[in-house]
């Protein structure tokens, strides 16, 4: 019997914590082949500068070593240990055969495979021991997460005081006419191009809900300080349809609620190539 070529999910505000995450590995574990391609070719190749405005965003006083969560196929991993070559890059993921991709990809980065490395882990369970690395990051996979301010806490044990995380994701842009346009984009033509090149289609229909229904800037902003990160920042990325979120662990000198807090941007870098 012939494979269904789609798959049908619920839409993301009426799926439960573990339907949630048993998606959300099917997904990822059936699109693998085309993912590097369709993400490159449906972001207008524009994911590209996003992590590079990412990677330059991170400071590494301490440890030298860096986490990325939800690594997928190591796309922002490889950026951060091009860009820093003392830099020791660990990527976890808990979709095997995105981390297979992964290895592949990162053999092939002489310059820096030999300070790449990937684990099998869950965001909400970190495999890594209490203040273990500089920065923590993840690109485009915090929305896939149930359990948000449990990844957050999650994120911030495994970092030093003063260490930081960097969050990039896609959201609606804040102005209407970008909104309106943007639904339309991520609804009707997103899939349809997919179609055209994964045997799951349907994924991009979760993957397009999954952005459309992710916190406003502000609102997530405020679940990073409620969780206790300070110095909360966010940078609008290509009209607002990316934002990367910046916040640093308090250093214990004083309480969470007496840490700095959200400081405007007035000025963000350009998110350029």
């Amino acid at each position: 019997m012939k494979e269904r070529l789609k798959r049908d999910y619920a839409p993301v505000k009426d799926l439960k914590a573990d339907d949630h995450i048993r998606i959300v590995q099917d997904i990822f574990a059936t699109v693998t082949g085309k993912y590097d391609f369709l993400n490159h070719l449906l972001s207008f190749r524009r994911d590209v500068a996003w992590r590079r405005f990412a990677a330059r965003k991170m400071h590494f006083p301490r440890t030298r070593r860096y986490l990325d969560v939800a690594t997928g196929t190591a796309d922002l991993a490889l950026e951060v240990a091009s860009r820093y070559p003392d830099v020791e890059v660990t990527g976890v993921d808990f979709v095997l055969e995105m981390l297979e991709k992964a290895v592949i990809k990162t053999a092939r980065r002489k310059e820096c495979r030999d300070r790449v490395s990937f684990v099998q882990g869950d965001a909400l369970a970190l495999p890594f021991a209490d203040r273990s690395f500089d920065v923590v990051g993840i690109a485009f996979g915090i929305r896939n997460i149930p359990d948000r301010p449990g990844a957050l806490r999650e994120f911030s044990r495994v970092l030093i005081e003063g260490g930081q995380v960097a969050i990039l994701e896609m959201q609606l842009p804040q102005q209407k006419v970008l909104q309106f346009l943007c639904s339309f984009y991520l609804r009707r033509i997103l899939p349809r191009m997919a179609r055209c090149f994964t045997r799951n289609p349907a994924a991009y229909l979760y993957l397009a809900d999954s952005i459309i229904q992710f916190p406003a800037p502000e609102r997530f902003a405020g679940m990073m300080r409620d969780v206790g990160f300070s110095n909360v920042r966010h940078y609008p990325l290509t009209l607002g349809i990316t934002r990367l979120y910046v916040g640093t662990k308090p250093d214990g000198a004083l309480p969470p609620e007496k840490q700095p807090g959200h400081f405007p941007e007035k000025n963000p870098d350009r998110d350029s190539s």
